[in-house]
């Protein structure tokens, strides 16, 4: 018994070494680049590896924010991600919502069709998007890219809230037509409240998307570079001959600030949903 449990133990913490190693070698990248931010352009180009930077410099920030205009793209890119978190939440929810709860005709064949759209590359869509935003006279418009960005079938979601419903009970819908709750009611005031995992870890990941978003942001503000979003505000610090690459690298310590901060106040929602997941 006691070999027995000195092997479990070694076993344990064998398997912790190895995900300590594999942790590292996951945030070094992170690391290295909050290091980058605070050095000067030689010192990066010569001294690339080190950690530490010989004189802090933290006016690498203030030239992102300001000369860059970051504080501009900032502004944008809050407006962007939280109108589309909101919009996506709402219609991924709903969909989810009857694809769990009601049998109907075809059915099985728009979950089909849903699917099957994970395997469309974004980039084949594209055209359509631009001739449909720019039809309705909303390129180089934050309600343009707004638009683009949820007109996705954001199939995952979709999925994650039909698991999800599908497995509430019924009596639950049945006392609530019993107290004169119609669908939208039983919807909103019962069904939504019993979803904050599913609705915590869809609005994490839509944010992280749509704040890093780069794409459809960058063609729909093409004609207007104050509208632009912080995924393509980066190309600011790209010159002619040269790239700030110090500059770079503090605009993308910022821009990771509010991700982290979403990230921890949703992650114990965020590991609840995708385990309820996994197990469903």
């Amino acid at each position: 018994m006691t070999l027995s449990r000195q092997a479990k133990a070694i076993a344990r913490w064998s398997v912790h070494l190895v995900l300590i190693v594999f942790g590292i070698i996951w945030i070094y990248p992170f690391v290295w680049m909050i290091s980058s931010s605070f050095k000067t352009n030689s010192e990066y180009i010569s001294k690339g590896y080190s950690f530490l930077p010989e004189k802090f410099q933290f006016a690498n920030y203030a030239r992102a924010w300001e000369t860059a205009n970051f504080s501009t793209y900032f502004v944008n890119t809050v407006i962007v991600s939280v109108f589309v978190v909101a919009i996506v939440v709402a219609v991924c929810a709903m969909t989810g919502y009857v694809l769990g709860r009601y049998r109907f005709p075809g059915r099985v064949l728009f979950m089909t069709v849903i699917t099957a759209t994970l395997f469309m590359p974004k980039g084949y869509t594209i055209i359509p998007i631009y001739f449909l935003i720019n039809t309705l006279g909303l390129n180089n418009t934050l309600a343009g890219v707004i638009l683009a960005e949820v007109g996705g079938a954001h199939v995952l979601f979709i999925l994650l809230f039909t698991a999800h419903f599908s497995g509430i009970p019924k009596e639950l819908e049945e006392a609530a037509e019993m107290d004169g709750s119609g669908f939208i009611r039983t919807f909103a005031q019962i069904m939504m409240p019993l979803s904050k995992p599913i609705l915590a870890t869809t609005c994490i990941l839509q944010f992280m998307w749509s704040w890093n978003s780069f794409l459809l942001p960058l063609i729909f503000t093409l004609s207007k570079p104050e509208l632009r979003t912080l995924g393509v505000g980066m190309y600011q610090f790209v010159g002619e001959h040269s790239v700030d690459w110090t500059g770079m690298a503090a605009a993308a310590s910022i821009s990771l600030l509010p991700i982290i901060a979403i990230f921890i106040a949703f992650q114990r929602y965020f590991v609840e949903g995708v385990a309820g997941s996994v197990k469903g």
